[in-house]
């Protein structure tokens, strides 16, 4: 993947996470698949979501950085605490692996998307930023707000060809930020 006229191919993985009870993180995996496949890198899955040291050391081994780039999606709440104490988010911040938050349409009339941003920037975990999927995408908003948005995903569903055109311009528009944050991380 190269991003026009620079040349540049993020390295590394980026973990996306998500916020809320296991139910409302099913949909983290397909996301992730999505992203993959648009950006040409490898889908890796986690190794344990009760060991955040053991998973991230697989993740982040020599071998997995020879392979190139990859998406995989954190199966629970980064906030959760772990049995042997702290949590995701912690571990997270100390092995320094990037993250995109990614945030459902109906978590906007919430504080979800603040907390779970301050929740990383408490850890210093690396934040490519958050991305909406599904609901309507209101970019006037996304702005007020002042967190770091990259973009809007649409749902995935089979609809219009109105609705599938609308659908490849928000991937399009979130792969060329994305790939910048991406790469703003790697140089950091």
């Amino acid at each position: 993947m190269t991003v026009s006229g620079i040349g540049a191919e993020p390295k590394g993985g980026l973990l996306l996470v998500g916020l809320g009870r296991q139910r409302e993180l099913e949909g983290l995996a397909a996301v992730a698949a999505r992203l993959a496949a648009a950006e040409g890198v490898a889908l890796r899955q986690l190794a344990g979501a009760g060991d955040p040291d053991g998973a991230l050391a697989a993740l982040t081994s020599e071998e997995a950085a020879a392979a190139g780039p990859w998406l995989a999606a954190l199966p629970v709440d980064p906030g959760l605490p772990l049995e042997r104490g702290g949590s995701w988010a912690e571990a997270l911040g100390a092995w320094r692996q990037p993250c995109l938050l990614v945030v459902r349409g109906e978590q906007l009339d919430t504080g979800l998307p603040a907390a779970g941003a301050a929740l990383l920037e408490r850890w210093r975990v690396p934040l490519a930023g958050l991305l909406q999927v599904g609901g309507d995408w209101q970019p006037m908003l996304r702005r007020r707000d002042g967190l770091p948005w990259l973009g809007w995903l649409p749902e995935i569903g089979e609809g219009s060809g109105e609705a599938r055109e609308e659908a490849g311009a928000a991937m399009a528009a979130l792969q060329q930020v994305l790939r910048g944050r991406w790469r703003v991380l790697q140089a950091a």
